[in-house]
């Protein structure tokens, strides 16, 4: 199960992309008022690792902030796997992939053993 992080202010989204230059992150925004957007939460909570959500009623600048930061227009709901600072996995709706979210966040390691 997912560690879900409420992004509030520019300070914390900050913190978010600054962070992604040391662990790859998983940014989603979120419609309060979208049953789609709750529904596809839900699903993506499934993963296991931490999804940092900006309520997008609650945080309008910080959704203009996003498209301005990563390049893509707005949607909601709207996934993005961060690293580096920048959106290495962009999906909207129920295009959004847990899947491979959880694979980008948490890859697997080869050994080197054949």
């Amino acid at each position: 199960m997912a560690i879900i992080n409420r992004v509030d202010s520019l300070d914390e989204l900050d913190a978010v992309f600054e962070r992604s230059y040391r662990m790859p992150l998983v940014l989603f925004k979120h419609s309060n008022s979208c049953g789609i957007s709750a529904h596809v939460l839900d699903i993506v909570s499934e993963i296991d690792g931490e999804i940092n959500i900006v309520v997008i009623q609650e945080n309008r600048g910080l959704s203009k902030d996003i498209v301005e930061r990563t390049g893509y227009s707005h949607q909601s709901p709207q996934a993005f796997v961060l690293v580096n600072g920048k959106a290495v996995y962009h999906a909207t709706h129920y295009g959004i992939d847990p899947d491979k979210i959880g694979r980008l966040i948490n890859p697997v390691i080869e050994s080197g053993q054949e």
